[in-house]
């Protein structure tokens, strides 16, 4: 037995590996195929998927303005120098404030939730954010300020309906072929977010003759958006990331190399960052020369000024608008958590099949929901639940130290900004295509046999790329699930049971109220008396959808005490 294989056996027997549940530790619900030294390689998996969005979030939300005031309604100040300072300021907040704040996050994620899910915020919601809610430069329908009071209230009104069990509820009732799709229709998503520019290896692009269209050539060859013909497919950064990113990566996969993805980015990322090569990430142009200025640095720690605790709690005169900016915040991410966070504990197997939920839901959920209230104090949108998280997922993380590990890399990007804001799109774009390869294995698993679960799972998977959007795909798929059947129900019930389906026998059964109580077991625990009613009782509750994961990791049971729930 090697040194790697001692440090995980010991590891896993100590109050560590029981804590976070590693295979060897004796606990009832140990997982199997978790080690330490995996967790870590894993974690750093996702770190590396996630990495882009501490220079995308920032140049997103700097667009906003953030604090800085224009007084130019005609031109927005685009060519204004003191506002593109201060815009450059605010940016800069941006890049230590997401870092943090997905540090902060993800690591209480790992620590108390033990989920291998990383948190930040999330794309989307910030775009929606920066241009719909305070608009381009400012000009939207409510501050900055105000925009950020809207999350941070949102972000308590989670942590109620997390406290009280209705966010577990929700992902409970959401009907299996639903959940399997969001799987499917999220590993599709990641594919074509690889596929695009901004955060992937620009292999396609939006069109104006059809919605989208082959690309790969270089960013100031395109016309109107789109590549001319005699471009196309002439972008060597991209085909860096085919061959290096993407070919080299899946070789390694093929032969179970450990740490094949990691290895891909890195591989990428040292051969762009020369500047004297064709694919260099820093070309000679003013903002080339001003990522490179930054890259320079490589150890550089900068002090939020203009976005921290700016917030503005004075709505008068923007009330509807600051309505509606919260119940959209809410809704889409109660729909892309709750479907993001599903997903990804199925990709790690933490399902339980029973009551369709997943380990350490209660938890999960609350530490995102603090996590929103603190992002926006610091000046940030909505965090979110990464699908990136699948990264390290594929790299074997089951546990908590997976995410621990990321917020782990996150802190320490906070004071290494210029070396990890400088990872390309195209050293993690093909990554992502990899992973997504990964995730729609579920497709396998959707009930195609019965057209009442087989449709609402197709739309779901399909609406989720086509519109860049989780929580629309959700919709799409939620709405038509119940549409379909229930207009079977009614006819069935119209014609006396004589009108069904030929093959209804073969629906997969569903109920509103879910599997399971929709109150979560710590608080039944805490209405009979018990004590410590934050503490799992294996005995009498082999459910996993509550706050377990605290006390009774550590608490050594007797053999005797273990019990199997069979399905």
């Amino acid at each position: 037995m090697g040194f790697i294989q001692k440090t995980n056996a010991a590891i896993g027997r100590s109050i560590v590996g029981r804590w976070f549940k590693l295979e060897g530790c004796g606990h009832p619900k140990e997982r199997k195929g978790s080690h330490f030294f995996t967790e870590m390689r894993a974690g750093l998996a996702s770190f590396f998927a996630m990495a882009y969005i501490i220079a995308v979030n920032a140049s997103i939300v700097a667009d906003s303005g953030g604090t800085c005031i224009c007084n130019d309604p005609v031109d927005k100040c685009v060519a204004d120098d003191v506002f593109l300072l201060c815009k450059a300021e605010v940016k800069k907040d941006m890049i230590t404030a997401t870092a943090a704040i997905s540090a902060l996050g993800t690591f209480a994620m790992g620590l108390f939730a033990n989920l291998p899910v990383g948190i930040a915020p999330g794309m989307g919601l910030n775009a929606y954010f920066a241009y719909t809610v305070v608009g381009f430069h400012g000009f939207g329908n409510v501050s900055y300020q105000t925009a950020l009071t809207a999350i941070f209230i949102e972000g308590f009104i989670f942590f109620g309906l997390a406290l009280v069990g209705m966010r577990q509820w929700l992902a409970r009732a959401i009907p299996r072929c639903i959940k399997l799709a969001t799987s499917v229709g999220i590993g599709l998503f990641l594919t074509l977010i690889g596929l695009t520019y901004s955060e992937g290896i620009g292999l396609v692009v939006g069109s104006t003759e059809t919605p989208i269209e082959l690309a790969g050539c270089l960013p100031e060859h395109r016309v109107d958006g789109v590549c001319p013909s005699a471009y196309k497919m002439r972008n060597p950064m991209m085909w860096i990331g085919i061959f290096c990113g993407g070919v080299f990566t899946a070789m390694l996969l093929l032969y179970r190399v450990k740490g094949a993805i990691i290895a891909g980015i890195i591989l990428v990322s040292v051969i762009s960052w020369p500047r004297s090569t064709p694919v260099t990430y820093f070309p000679h142009t003013p903002v080339g020369d001003s990522s490179f200025d930054f890259f320079k640095k490589v150890v550089d720690f900068h002090q939020i000024k203009k976005t921290l605790n700016v917030l503005d709690f004075n709505i008068s005169g923007v009330g509807g608008q600051f309505g509606l900016a919260l119940i959209t915040f809410l809704y889409v991410d109660i729909l892309d958590t709750t479907g993001t966070l599903y997903s990804m504990a199925r990709y790690a197997n933490l399902v339980d099949p029973v009551t369709q939920d997943f380990e350490g839901s209660t938890i999960a959920y609350m530490v995102d929901s603090l996590t929103i209230v603190v992002g926006s104090v610091l000046g940030t949108p909505p965090v979110t639940a990464f699908v990136e998280s699948g990264a390290g997922i594929g790299e074997g993380g089951k546990t908590g130290l997976t995410a621990m590990m990321t917020g782990f890399c996150f802190f320490i990007s906070i004071f290494f900004a210029p070396i990890f804001a400088s990872i390309p799109p195209w050293a993690t774009g093909c990554v992502l295509v990899l992973v997504g390869s990964m995730m729609v294995q579920a497709v396998t698993d959707i009930n195609w046999k019965y057209l009442g679960d087989s449709i609402p799972a197709f739309l779901c998977i399909a609406i989720m790329p086509f519109t860049y959007s989780i929580a629309d795909g959700l919709i799409a798929g939620i709405c038509m699930y119940i549409l379909i059947n229930s207009l079977v129900w009614i006819i069935e019930k119209l014609s006396g049971g004589r009108i069904v389906p030929p093959n209804k026998d073969q629906k997969e059964p569903w109920s509103f109220a879910g599997t399971g109580s929709v109150v979560p077991a710590w608080m039944r625990r805490l209405a009979k008396g018990k004590k410590d009613f934050w503490r799992h009782d294996y005995s009498s509750e082999p459910s996993v959808s509550d706050t377990e994961g605290v006390a009774e990791r550590i608490e050594p049971k007797s053999a005797g005490s273990d019990r199997e729930v069979k399905i």
